[in-house]
């Protein structure tokens, strides 16, 4: 069976981490959580970036550090993982849905803007798939009603918007280091601002209310309680690991681009008989890769596509229900306008493998079992 998902080792990572423990130093903020930081801000031209226990922690922050308090409310699209509600909602927002693009699957910013109350506090694009939203015309709305956004950019490391490392675009960016991402931790996040002003206040929250941080730094001569805050630190045991696979950010990167280019090119002919979709990356966006997907006809055509690559030993997944279909979705939220492309797009969606050890010869038995499924008797009659 060729797994869906498998998460990198590139050789460095034991090695990295028994350095941590001779170090004697595997809780937060060690030298290993102060290496990944630095890499990453040098990398992707961020002024602050802060390590988490996850990404979910990374939006829990930013929403605490965004002051969304309770009856505010917070416009994201619903096709996304929970987390990026979940975030906000712990603040006592209510969520406002709106409707995704058809071609990127990410929210729609035409919808935006008329989702805009006098109670809105925050937009919260997600960069699916590590294909950058259109961030010019989500930060003019953002100016225009004095509106933070805070973008998950989960699956966005190392992806792009004209020349701008995506999470570094908006008040905070939000970053994913979980084992099925493209650089990976184990569980692990990071948050990114670029103002100055928050510095100091997210150091607090992260550092359990603490101004633990600046102790460290010698600007205190002791540290004591200042604020509300909680845990948000990673072991530098993890962070050991996640070092070894930044150092070779490139590789892992050309690697899972030459997967991705693969699968689009093994597709095009079956894009050209209208049998699926391929994704679209716009010309403002370049994306790192992070996962590859077909969209077929229906619920119906997914559904059997996935059991026929399972019984051909391939294990293909699809991703999120909408969240406003859900029930904390519809406690929680609403949908703003129609849901005109979230439902049905994401019905038609699934996921092929993806992950820095697939090699060329297991992506082309992938890439052969679908076309396979519409070269059985009748499929192509089906379509």
């Amino acid at each position: 069976m060729i797994d869906f998902n498998k998460a990198p080792v590139v050789g460095n990572e034991l090695a990295y981490m028994q350095q941590a423990m001779q170090n004697h130093k595997l809780c937060g903020d060690g030298p290993f959580t102060k290496k990944c930081s630095g890499l990453m801000q040098e990398a992707f031209g961020s002024r602050h970036l802060l390590l988490t226990t996850s990404c979910t922690h990374a939006l829990e922050m930013a929403a605490h550090l965004s002051d969304v308090g309770e009856g505010d409310e917070v416009i994201m699209p619903s096709y996304t993982f929970v987390s990026t509600a979940d975030a906000f909602v712990q603040r006592g927002a209510k969520i406002v849905f709106v409707d995704i693009r058809p071609d990127t699957m990410n929210i729609d910013e035409t919808k935006i803007e008329e989702a805009v109350t006098e109670r809105t506090k925050a937009i919260v694009p997600v960069h699916y798939a590590g294909v950058a939203c259109a961030m010019d015309e989500i930060m003019a709305i953002a100016a225009k009603y004095n509106l933070k956004v805070v973008e998950d950019a989960a699956q966005g490391v190392n992806a792009w918007y004209k020349g701008r490392a995506l999470g570094t675009i908006g008040d905070f960016g939000c970053y994913s280091f979980h084992e099925t991402k493209n650089y990976t931790m184990g569980e692990g996040g990071a948050i990114l601002f670029q103002d100055d002003e928050y510095r100091d206040r997210a150091e607090i929250l992260r550092e359990k209310g603490t101004d633990r941080s600046k102790f460290f730094r010698g600007q205190v001569d002791k540290y004591t309680w200042v604020s509300y805050g909680s845990s948000y630190l990673p072991s530098d045991l993890n962070a050991a690991y996640l070092y070894a696979q930044l150092e070779q950010m490139s590789a892992i990167n050309e690697k899972r681009l030459a997967i991705w280019n693969y699968y689009h090119e093994s597709f095009e002919e079956l894009e050209k008989e209208g049998l699926v979709t391929r994704p679209t990356v716009p010309d403002y966006a370049v994306h790192n890769a992070h996962m590859y997907y077909l969209k077929v006809k229906d619920l119906k055509t997914r559904t059997a596509l996935i059991q026929w690559l399972k019984e051909h030993g391939v294990q293909s997944v699809f991703h999120y229900i909408p969240l406003h279909s859900s029930p904390a979705g519809r406690k929680f939220g609403r949908f703003s306008g129609e849901d005109v492309y979230t439902t049905r797009e994401s019905e038609r969606l699934l996921r092929l493998p993806m992950y820095y050890s697939l090699t060329m010869e297991e992506a082309a038995q992938v890439a052969a079992a679908v076309k396979g499924f519409w070269e059985q008797k009748g499929a192509r009659d089906g379509r």
